[in-house]
């Protein structure tokens, strides 16, 4: 198979970039079976930990009724719990007690 260089637009800054052959090359023998869609920058500046800002939404706690906000869209038909009430039921909300130690 024969690869020539592509011209591609960036997603994140609309910045035009090359996607050499060799490039092709490489996805081609990894299987790869999309395109990159971010220039090096971009990507570089993504792989960097620049994180996205988690949208918080409100919502009233269904266990205790306090108000709180969660990093999520809650769907509807499901329980929204607070962070205290979600550790109480996921059996996380007390350390745990550490075992005595025999001494012989």
């Amino acid at each position: 198979m024969e690869f020539t260089d592509r011209v591609i637009k960036c997603i994140d800054c609309g910045a035009e970039f090359v996607f050499t052959a060799g490039e092709q090359l490489f996805f081609h023998d990894k299987q790869f079976k999309n395109d990159p869609k971010r220039c090096k920058q971009c990507k570089a500046k993504r792989s960097r930990g620049s994180q996205r800002v988690r949208p918080e939404t409100r919502a009233i706690c269904a266990e205790c009724g306090m108000e709180t906000t969660v990093p999520f869209k809650p769907t509807q038909g499901r329980p929204v719990l607070c962070r205290a009430c979600f550790q109480k039921q996921a059996g996380r909300g007390q350390p745990a007690a550490t075992p005595a130690i025999a001494q012989d």
